[in-house]
């Protein structure tokens, strides 16, 4: 049986599924920018075994809609029937589903093979395609917080254990702070620097003010690098980043630096920092939230940040990939078209 989900089974839901985006707490916090959560259960025995949510997002000037379900548990039968009703109702072209199910892992510094899951094919289902617009990233890095601080620092690329001591030696310090203006600041300045597309200052507001408290399931956490210039008594602020908290993982999806003092290198402590972070409290895994896979295009806008993860030698993750389940096929196809040009407008300005 599927039904909607209560706020008295908060705790319950949080406990079956797999990831924050998928959370009861990212669910309000996503109601509050004015976009329709559908959160549901599935029981057994009055039970409950799983759930999802899933997002309804408008297409401009058509009565039609979009939805997504981004990090779900794997996909059955029962699952993609319930979507397939939603879709319908909510008059979807398509729902694009992005499991939380790891397909392979491998070892970041060789690129072999370590472990490979065999998983069901999603696109045997007659309406599901690969995605025409994936939003993650199929990889991901993982960082196992229960080795000590001896093994994961030996672990390192001589090169990062080498920039973690310059940052130390020049005074940059790790705060955890509530400064939501600091973050933004710098924030605006990644985003003007690397040319890519961020959500709207509204948006990481009600997000920090959502997720921050201690008393959520899911927990937001801001910490900043500064350093202290001697010579004219002024701090500056270098590095910011938002972590998730998560059962027993860290997760790092936002991230925000300032040119200013680049050769201090402040992110290379920041991410040691923020790893005796996640070990200090009691967490198992640490998730930097996307790599570009298993051979980087060294050209790439995002190699410095890949670059950056990979010399902590954390696992390489793959994921089984992005799906679009379609309800429309003649809108679907254009609507692939369409965003196409949309995109290749974006690229142009």
């Amino acid at each position: 049986m599927i039904r909607d989900i209560e706020l008295d089974e908060k705790e319950d839901y949080n406990k079956v599924i797999s990831h924050p985006l998928q959370s009861f707490e990212w669910g309000e916090f996503r109601k509050k920018t004015g976009i329709k959560v559908i959160r549901k259960g599935i029981f057994q025995d009055n039970k409950l075994i799983d759930g999802f949510s899933i997002t309804i997002h408008p297409i401009p000037y058509t009565p039609f809609t979009i939805g997504y379900v981004p990090k779900c548990n794997y996909p059955e039968e029962e699952m993609l029937e319930e979507l397939n009703r939603i879709g319908k109702i909510e008059k979807c072209i398509f729902i694009q589903l992005e499991p939380n199910v790891i397909e392979k892992i491998f070892d970041s510094k060789s690129n072999e093979l370590v472990k490979e899951n065999k998983n069901k094919n999603i696109t045997s289902h007659p309406n599901i395609v690969d995605s025409a617009h994936p939003l993650f990233t199929k990889f991901t890095f993982m960082l196992d917080l229960t080795k000590t601080e001896e093994e994961l620092r030996n672990n390192m690329h001589s090169k990062t254990r080498y920039n973690i001591k310059v940052a130390k030696k020049h005074g940059v310090k790790i705060t955890e702070s509530d400064n939501f203006d600091v973050y933004w600041r710098l924030m605006k300045e990644t985003t003007s620097r690397q040319k890519f597309y961020a959500h709207t200052k509204r948006y990481h507001r009600l997000m920090w003010d959502t997720l921050h408290s201690n008393s959520n399931d899911l927990k937001a956490h801001l910490l900043i690098a500064s350093h202290e210039n001697i010579e004219n008594k002024t701090t500056y602020d270098l590095v910011a980043w938002i972590l998730f908290e998560f059962k027993d993982t860290l997760y790092y999806p936002y991230g925000a630096s300032s040119t200013q003092f680049r050769n201090l290198m402040a992110s290379n402590l920041m991410m040691w920092e923020v790893i005796e972070f996640g070990k200090k409290h009691g967490l198992k895994k640490f998730d930097m939230w996307g790599s570009l896979g298993t051979n980087p295009d060294t050209k790439d806008s995002w190699y410095g940040f890949h670059r950056l993860k990979l010399g902590y030698s954390p696992e390489l993750i793959e994921f089984i990939g992005s799906y679009d389940l379609i309800m429309n096929n003649s809108l679907y196809n254009l609507y692939k078209i369409s965003n196409r040009l949309r995109w290749l407008l974006l690229k142009i300005k």
